[in-house]
């Protein structure tokens, strides 16, 4: 299924959020160092209740060792952004693809959203005047619309 990717995360609740919700969706979670905090952090380990031995989670060193990765390699690669033009509900996704979100609270780098690998930029909509959304629901709000797209396959 689908890769959630955060790069340089720096909010421990936040991929608590994330890991529990890869758990019930069945995407992998992907963090790329370096973390904000440590993966035994209470606030972590709070926010992703029992759901830590259920979710797929890999760190990478890099961004670019992740997206090199054999289960990345080939895949298409969707940045994240409040500056896009586009809507994450415009694509139709792939089971392999990976939805990749910056860090709390600056997002994605210009560098980073010109990368080779980068095959879009996509915004998730807000009323006007709001800068941006929570990384975990941001991620969560991309992920079912990709997880719906296929389905829900695997789903109760």
């Amino acid at each position: 299924m689908l890769h959630v990717m955060f790069l340089e995360p720096r909010i421990p609740p936040n991929t608590g959020n994330a890991i529990r919700m890869v758990a019930a969706t069945g995407a992998t979670l992907h963090l790329v160092e370096p973390l904000g905090f440590d993966l035994s952090e209470p606030k972590l380990k709070r926010a992703g209740l029992d759901y830590h031995d259920l979710a797929s989670v890999v760190v990478h060193p890099d961004l670019d060792a992740a997206l090199s990765s054999p289960a990345l390699a080939g895949s298409r690669v969707f940045a994240f952004t409040a500056h896009a033009t586009r809507w994450h509900t415009d694509v139709e996704y792939d089971a392999s693809d990976v939805l990749l979100f910056g860090p709390e609270p600056t997002g994605l780098s210009a560098e980073v959203l010109e990368h080779e690998r980068v095959t879009d930029r996509l915004r998730i909509p807000m009323v006007a005047g709001r800068r941006s959304l929570n990384l975990s629901n941001s991620a969560a709000v991309a992920t079912y619309e990709a997880w719906r797209q296929h389905g829900f396959p695997g789903a109760r």
